[in-house]
């Protein structure tokens, strides 16, 4: 199988152009080709008037190695293998099972891989199964009713089953573990073009069906799944020296006897991040950022990127990434871009507003949104290794009191913000936050370095997309939960170094930034989980996120 690397066609092009450039960068006859599929479909739109779809396609032809010698080796190589090949299976009679703590995209497919290895683990999540979790969510955006257990943080699927589904991230995939994750979904009910379309997404409603297709898989293969069940402690024993994991102690007082235990938690459960300080858990201070949500008509974001060529079906509703590098050394830059979507409210605990944004699989909202966030240094919360959190909910106590404490989030249009004033309406602009908004100063809800660094921002942003900062559009707060204010640390053996046993993982622990990079690391850790129950050799590269990975 040959793989053609940037191919460049028409937005109007048709199978045959295709299947006729495949044959002109190759040099044989259109009977010569056995077969091909796309591997990515992406655009170019540096040139709004003649947007370019760009492939990379794999091909099966006639004398395979005859063409590669005639050919540009650059443009066409071999198709690599990208076949995921597990690293262990249970032994015959294995009675460890693996526990996995939280059920998000880190959990999820920690709980798959291992399943699928013969592990049998067992899945244990705080809040409820997907539906009723839905439910629940549902009620805080339509009656301004929380349930701090289940909620758009804490369930099964975690916090990007409310959110625009992105599927793609900066994380450095030398095995193809991307792929694995993009087959499996698509096996659990995704849509097929998330295998090769260039930035895939699944959206909120598709999500749903997907999450509980997996748990069947899971349950199928010997698995477990225990629901609005937390864990408040470890049970934590000397062995040789060193401090081991035992077992887990729930809410209800029960206990469970566990040697192997990933902690998915996710990145605002805050509550297992006190649990782990008091248990001696290696843990750290990181960076995170704090912002705002903006949106605007999807159309002007649409005209901006597209031009002429905006609605277009093959390359759909356009998104952004800004990033502007301010005076004072502070960085603002767009965040979570969901097209054709809405703003959220994502908060965890009561007397606290959060925001997000979600859009469904067809984008076909009216607004487009996207975070508009500042970096948060470690100078700016001085303390122990929960001050991020402290920074987090003081700035979200205070944007549910600048809403009038009802979990209706403080808004403002851009043309006060600038100025420094509070607004007293919100103008043409239609914000989408439900359970609605306030008109209010958010300079009141965010810190000081914040506002002065996004006011800085905006204009230059407007620069790059015409109407962006347009005196009546909408900005609501606050964006707290870009990622984790702590990491777990852990060792090459993926384990927490304080205590053996324990596998940090996924966003939570500081190890992801959206939904594929939580699943890869989740896969990583299962593998890690397997070679430790089985002796195997531990020859894994630690993964992280790079810089400007995708939430969602």
């Amino acid at each position: 199988m040959l793989r053609i690397s940037e191919l460049r066609l028409p937005l109007d092009h048709d199978e045959v152009d295709l299947v006729s450039a495949l044959c002109r960068i190759l040099g044989v006859a259109k009977t010569d080709i056995l077969r091909w599929t796309i591997d990515r479909r992406g655009h170019d739109a540096r040139r709004r008037s003649a947007v370019k779809l760009v492939y990379t396609i794999n091909v099966e032809v006639r004398n395979e190695q005859a063409v590669l010698r005639q050919i540009d080796p650059q443009r066409v190589s071999l198709a690599p293998d990208t076949a995921y090949q597990f690293v262990a299976k249970a032994p015959r009679g294995c009675v460890s099972r693996p526990i996995i703590v939280g059920c998000g995209p880190c959990g999820l497919f920690a709980a798959l891989t291992l399943a699928q290895m013969g592990f049998r683990p067992i899945v244990i999540e705080r809040g409820k199964v997907v539906r009723e979790r839905t439910k629940d969510t549902w009620r805080l955006w339509r009656q301004g009713v929380f349930n701090p257990d289940s909620n758009a943080q804490f369930g099964e699927g975690g916090a990007g089953t409310f959110s625009d589904g992105k599927l793609y991230s900066g994380v450095k995939d030398p095995r193809h573990i991307k792929r694995k994750v993009l087959t499996e979904l698509v096996a659990a009910g995704a849509p097929g073009e998330i295998l090769y379309v260039s930035k895939p997404h699944i959206g909120t409603f598709r999500l749903v069906t997907v999450v509980e297709n997996i748990r069947q898989t899971i349950l199928e293969l010997g698995g477990e799944y225990r629901f609005e069940t937390k864990v408040v402690d470890l049970d934590i024993r000397a062995t040789r020296g060193e401090r081991c994991l035992a077992g887990l102690v729930l809410a209800n007082g029960e206990e469970i006897a566990a040697e192997h235990v990933v902690l998915a938690m996710g990145h605002s459960a805050r509550d297992t991040f006190d649990t782990m300080v008091r248990c001696g858990v290696a843990m750290e201070k990181k960076p995170f950022s704090i912002g705002v949500r903006i949106e605007h008509p999807q159309s002007v974001i649409d005209r901006a990127r597209f031009g002429s060529n905006a609605g277009h079906p093959l390359i759909g509703a356009a998104d952004y990434k800004l990033v502007y590098h301010g005076s004072k050394g502070r960085s603002v830059y767009s965040f979570c871009m969901c097209p054709g979507g809405r703003v959220v409210a994502a908060t965890s605990e009561p007397g606290c507003v959060v925001t997000n944004g979600m859009s469904q699989y067809s984008r076909a909202e009216f607004n487009a949104n996207a975070g508009i966030v500042v970096g948060v240094e470690l100078q700016d919360f001085p303390g122990d290794v929960l001050a991020g959190v402290e920074f987090q909910r003081h700035w979200e106590r205070r944007a549910f009191a600048a809403g009038g404490g009802t979990y209706a989030a403080p808004a403002q249009r851009v043309a006060d913000f600038l100025l420094g004033r509070a607004s007293m309406a919100m103008g043409t602009g239609l914000p989408s936050y439900r359970p609605g908004v306030v008109p209010a100063d958010l300079a009141t809800c965010l810190p000081d370095f914040a506002v002065a660094a996004i006011r800085e921002a905006l204009p230059t942003f407007a620069r790059q997309i015409p109407g962006f900062a347009e005196d009546d559009v909408i900005m609501t707060g606050v964006e707290t939960r870009t990622s984790s204010p702590i990491r777990l640390t852990r060792d090459a053996t993926y384990q927490s170094p304080s205590v053996r046993g324990l596998f940090p993982a996924g966003e939570g622990a500081g190890y992801a930034g959206g939904i594929m990079s939580a699943a890869i690391d989740g896969i990583h850790v299962a593998e890690a989980v397997a070679l430790a129950v089985t002796g195997g050799e531990m020859r894994l590269d630690a993964t992280r996120e790079e810089a400007g990975g995708v939430y969602g």
